[in-house]
């Protein structure tokens, strides 16, 4: 117990360093370009700024919950489907992974959108994004599938489990433990994606600080609180995720 709580006191004494460490640099490079603040001109655009804050984060937690199952399901078909299954799926997977988010968005949202007569562009950015990371996650959710030794998979018949208590019990765990920090990763990646989806005018977060900037022309004043807001939404993530992490580790 001595020695855990040694062990926290140092991590935090290390953290502040570091934090220190770093809010020096920052000031004394700022100190040296005699940088003006205008807080004010960009202070009066709070409230519209948390509106931005909270639109980002309905957005990803839509797109999460819809991409996850996405990509499970491109998962599935990738590697159970019948033949022209597996290859639909990877096409889509490989074609997401293998152009640009941005061009994505365009592409069907102003192309395909249209066609279908999709005019909402909060419900758009939503499936355009959610398509977009279910192929990453679909690629995770394979990896760690296949990650699994077929030595254990033969264990767990050899003792009697079946098919059902093999993926609930062996299958499902481990899986997840091995594939946890990169959807954590990728979580966060889906958090930071949603700010391309200022392109189609979608009242993000990043969207209404360009806004801001346009308006007061106060640059960093928009900025830099921009940077806080993705913080307060990715750093909470890291943290949940590395106690998920030692929970799982703990149960296996």
């Amino acid at each position: 117990m001595k020695a855990e709580s040694t062990t926290r006191w140092l991590s935090t004494v290390s953290l502040l360093f570091v934090l220190t460490l770093l809010g020096g640099i920052l000031a004394l490079s700022f100190s040296s370009l005699h940088w003006e603040w205008n807080w004010s001109a960009v202070w009066i655009y709070r409230e519209k700024f948390l509106q931005g804050w909270l639109t980002t984060f309905l957005l990803s937690l839509s797109t999460l919950a819809l991409s996850i199952p996405l990509g499970l399901a491109l998962t599935a078909g990738r590697i159970g489907g019948y033949l022209p299954v597996r290859q639909f799926c990877t096409l889509i997977v490989e074609l997401v992974r293998g152009t640009p988010l941005l061009v994505q968005i365009l592409v069907l949202f102003y192309i395909v959108g249209s066609a279908l007569g999709l005019e909402n562009r909060f419900f758009a950015g939503i499936l355009i994004l959610s398509l977009f990371e279910a192929a990453y996650f679909s690629e995770i959710f394979r990896g760690a599938w296949q990650s699994i030794p077929q030595s254990t998979l033969n264990s767990a018949r050899a003792i009697g489990l079946t098919p059902q208590d093999t993926f609930t019990q062996i299958i499902t765990p481990l899986a997840l433990r091995n594939c946890l920090p990169s959807l954590a990763s990728q979580t966060a990646s889906l958090i930071k994606d949603s700010s391309l989806l200022s392109i189609i005018a979608v009242s993000e977060v990043t969207h209404v600080a360009q806004e801001i900037n346009a308006f007061t022309y106060s640059t960093l004043e928009s900025y830099l609180p921009l940077a806080v807001a993705y913080l307060l939404l990715t750093a909470p993530l890291a943290l949940l995720s590395r106690k998920w992490e030692r929970s799982l580790a703990y149960a296996n």
